[in-house]
């Protein structure tokens, strides 16, 4: 491999995560100590008023300023700033197995696949989260569209747009166009086999561990509109547990 081309580009959104943007970066650079080529983390700073960004530069990574009030822009706003080849995204609370880049990059060198998610692995475990674990192996297994981690070539990121700009399900629906896509170029859509998304627990940690199926049953009026077609409700949601979340807690 060329010493002075990046191969992996890392993008990690981060709206004041001061708390967990260096255990990120240190899953990456674990991560690019079993890759032999040369990798760059990219710290997308949303609207950050914390250390965020000062510990970003200080652990070595570029820093991209960004506005926005959607995770799937924010993410895009990385994405347009890649050096690499390949391009993988994990959000910033979340960690990488040590293998993760080596196995992305493997695969996507084989021709055989477009891209592809995780597994997700909690950091740690109760029988409200095993519960949670089930319900996302069950639902990656039927559906294969497996999200957590996304990555796939930047030439691929650049032919479907990025991720695809809604509020709602954007890992989602950014796997199937990544999976409709990949049928046009005879590759299949997939996910790691020996690595996984080792997922934060802070929500729960903060709030309960069966703090997803309280708001299931709390906000079941608002999913059923915004399974109509009306996402005001369901939108206002999504600021306060995610967008908001990290500037109270």
């Amino acid at each position: 491999m060329k010493k002075d081309r990046i191969h992996v580009s890392v993008v990690v959104p981060a709206h004041n995560e001061e708390r967990y943007v260096k255990r990120c970066m240190d899953s990456i650079r674990k991560a690019s100590e079993y890759f032999p080529g040369n990798v760059e983390t990219i710290i997308v700073c949303n609207r950050c008023t914390d250390r965020t960004e000062v510990i970003a530069r200080e652990g070595g990574a570029r820093v991209v300023l960004n506005e926005d009030r959607c995770i799937a822009k924010v993410r895009n706003a990385g994405i347009r700033a890649v050096k690499g080849e390949v391009i993988i995204t994990i959000d910033c609370d979340n960690r990488m197995t040590k293998s993760t880049i080596t196995e992305v990059y493997r695969l996507l060198k084989s021709g055989k696949y477009i891209g592809g998610g995780a597994p997700i692995r909690f950091e740690r475990y109760s029988f409200p989260l095993w519960c949670n674990d089930i319900l996302c192996r069950i639902a990656f297994g039927v559906t294969g569209l497996y999200c957590g981690i996304f990555w796939a070539t930047k030439e691929t990121f650049e032919a479907i747009g990025g991720f695809v700009e809604k509020k709602a399900m954007e890992d989602v629906a950014t796997a199937k166009k990544l999976r409709a896509y990949g049928r046009t170029q005879g590759k299949r859509y997939t996910t790691l086999r020996k690595n996984y998304l080792i997922n934060s627990t802070r929500k729960y940690d903060d709030l309960g561990d069966w703090l997803y199926f309280k708001l299931m049953i709390q906000n079941a009026g608002a999913l059923f509109k915004a399974a109509l077609g009306n996402t005001e409700a369901y939108d206002r949601l999504l600021d306060e547990m995610f967008y908001d979340y990290n500037d109270k807690h």
